[in-house]
């Protein structure tokens, strides 16, 4: 069985975040350990500060943050290069 990918969405919980979501869970596969991080836990915010994220919502994929998640908008090309939806 192949390893698990770790996909992390880092949210406020709003409408485009909650969108986000549901598109990575979407396009998932059951290799991937999709989590969703609330930015309101002090705990949450701090790795996202580790992380450098400074927009949301953004996506990490095993410990990477996503090239699409530093500036403005998430691309799921970008994600799907990154291993999301592959076993």
């Amino acid at each position: 069985m192949a390893a698990k990918r770790t996909i992390e969405i880092f949210s406020t919980g709003c409408d485009v975040c909650a969108e986000l979501v549901a598109q990575v869970r979407q396009a998932a596969c059951d290799s991937c350990e999709v989590s969703v991080h609330a930015m309101q836990d002090a705990d949450v915010a701090a790795r996202a500060k580790a992380l450098s994220i400074r927009a949301l919502p953004a996506v990490v994929i095993d410990g990477t943050l996503a090239d699409c998640c530093t500036g403005r908008g998430v691309d799921l090309a970008v994600l799907r290069n990154l291993g999301l939806g592959r076993a």
